[in-house]
């Protein structure tokens, strides 16, 4: 079903064709028609500047060629246009009828929980890894962040027609679950009063998570590595505390809604020598040489500023090598698409490994990275620092448990990714409008009280967008809310054209506010019954959108609150 935007488009591209026809012009040369909401709402509901490029093929003044179109569209009969101003140089500003409310109304009820799906990505493959921690303590509110973006952006592109697979990068190969093997490892001699027999590491894991995987193992193995050599027992040590932790990690992704398809390992991109055919895979296109015992990736042939280690003097693999072959990997599985979603921190490692990307014989733009920016925890204002059982750092399963997944999942996404965050863990708890995600979803909750009310009262519901006529509904406010429903398709397109999900967030709150402001300016039951029907059939348009917003964003549509 078209939207209101396709529809008011194919007005103007025929008028436009009218006119090309009229001055003998060949329609081929005529520009595309684009439509912008203006910045103010006196300004129109939509506007358009294709005079201004459309004035050479015309041979006329912007403003000249605008007239000539506007006197085209004509207001009234099934046109969705009941005004046309021209502005500025040659702008063409539309105001709607209120036939457009009804269409939007008849879209929203015909495709219900589907309003808002497209096709945008035509059933092409997509793959999106995040959160990736290493597997050597728990999550962090930085995680936390990373973990929804990457959440809500999957919901997002497999609700625009791509196929999604969901993807956790296990670090369980390197030094720091070395560091973690001998963290473990001390704290068990530790339980047994011999710390001297295996010191803690100066690059160890502080924190008492790190005591309770030392206890799991005394509870499981009891004295049994007390007369072994260390370095016999290191690896026990290193897979249980990976093992243990990774689980841990798990539990708190599924507490907070966050699921997985594939967990992928990266210590079997060595053990089925991932790593070695890659960098056979780049010698043979020219782009890995060795010099002084090492080898070396051509980083500077695609745009980096020095050529890259793959190989260490010593024989090591470098990160980056495994890097390299995870996402030769990725795209050798048949991706058409990679995104990774990383932390700020990771910006100057884009370039490296888009020009690896590039060097295995993908488009780079075939890769996609989303960044997410630091949160600064807050309470009342006051930051939040600490966590007893991180040593560090606030845990996610902290944030969970003090203000629940919804808000939690809200407060990480209402930001840009790649801006900074402020989160007020008491402002999260609060029940009022100051707490963005109470206010969105008390908006839903209170769409369903006035449906409870109606069928308690025996008041017939709309089935149908036929009571949105002229002659009863088209308040600023009832206009307003209806314009904001009608945006729905059109956000989500974006978010996932742009991999910025936090647009459904602006949606939802925008949706919700106008909600607020309608109900608190009009009368919805006990009024003339075209009006009242009226009403009921934009609080059914509002519901399903703000519905379908939340479903997105992993946020619960309460009935009640």
């Amino acid at each position: 079903m078209e939207d209101v935007r396709d529809m008011l488009r194919q007005e103007v591209q025929k008028a436009l064709e009218e006119l090309a026809r009229e001055r003998g012009i060949d329609p081929k040369e005529l520009p595309e028609v684009y439509l912008e909401r203006p910045k103010r709402p006196e300004q129109g509901d939509w506007a358009t500047n294709v005079a201004l490029q459309g004035a050479k093929v015309f041979g006329g003044k912007p403003r000249d060629v605008a007239q000539a179109l506007a006197d085209r569209l004509t207001p009234g009969g099934d046109s969705c246009v009941a005004g046309v101003e021209i502005a500025g140089p040659g702008f063409i500003n539309f105001r709607l009828s209120s036939g457009w409310m009804r269409a939007v109304a008849e879209r929203v009820f015909a495709e219900g929980d589907q309003y808002g799906r497209s096709d945008l990505g035509r059933g092409r493959r997509v793959q999106v890894e995040f959160v990736s921690a290493n597997p050597t303590g728990p999550l962090h509110v930085g995680h936390g962040r990373g973990a929804v973006v990457g959440d809500v952006m999957t919901s997002i592109l497999a609700f625009t027609g791509w196929h999604v697979a969901r993807e956790y990068y296990i670090n369980d190969a390197g030094l720091q679950v070395d560091n973690l093997g001998r963290s473990v490892q001390s704290r068990y001699f530790e339980s047994f009063g011999q710390a001297e027999r295996a010191p803690f590491p100066e690059d160890g894991y502080h924190g008492e998570y790190i005591r309770d995987v030392a206890q799991a193992v005394v509870a499981q193995e009891g004295h049994r590595f007390l007369e072994q050599p260390l370095e016999d027992s290191l690896e026990f040590f290193r897979e249980y505390g990976c093992r243990m932790l990774l689980d841990r990690i798990r539990e708190d992704l599924e507490a907070f809604g966050v699921r997985f398809d594939v967990w992928f390992s990266e210590k079997s991109l060595y053990e089925d020598a991932s790593v070695p055919d890659m960098i056979e895979h780049l010698r043979k296109r020219g782009y890995a040489y060795d010099q002084e015992g090492a080898v070396w990736f051509r980083a500077t042939e695609f745009g980096d500023e020095k050529d890259r280690v793959l190989i260490r003097s010593n024989g090591v693999p470098t990160y980056f090598a495994s890097d390299v072959s995870y996402h030769k990997n990725k795209f050798d599985r048949g991706f058409d698409v990679v995104i990774d979603v990383w932390g700020a921190d990771h910006h100057g490692y884009i370039p490296r490994v888009r020009a690896a990307v590039e060097a295995l014989g993908r488009d780079p733009q075939d890769f996609q990275v989303i960044l997410i920016q630091m949160v600064n925890l807050l309470r009342h204002g006051e930051p939040v620092t600490m966590s007893k059982r991180a040593g560090q750092f606030v845990t996610l399963r902290d944030v969970l448990d003090d203000v629940g997944a919804d808000a939690t999942r809200y407060f990480f996404l209402m930001r840009r990714a790649d801006s900074h965050l402020d989160f007020d863990l008491g402002v999260a708890k609060t029940q009022g409008a100051d707490n963005p995600v109470y206010y969105v979803q008390y908006a839903h909750a209170r769409m369903a009280s006035i449906f409870r009310e109606a069928e308690a009262r025996h008041i017939p519901l709309p089935e149908g967008a036929e009571a949105l006529s002229a002659e009863c509904f088209g308040s600023p406010e009832e206009q307003a809310l209806m314009r904001q429903i009608a945006l729905f398709p059109e956000e989500v397109a974006k978010a996932s054209r742009e991999y910025e999900p936090h647009r459904v967030v602006f949606f939802a709150y925008d949706l919700a506010c106008a909600f607020h402001t309608f109900y608190n300016a009009s009368r919805i039951l006990g009024e003339d019954p075209a009006l009242q029907a009226a009403r009921l059939a934009a609080v059914r348009a509002s519901r399903i959108a703000l519905a379908n917003a939340l479903r997105l964003l992993g946020i619960g549509a309460p009935e009640r609150m």
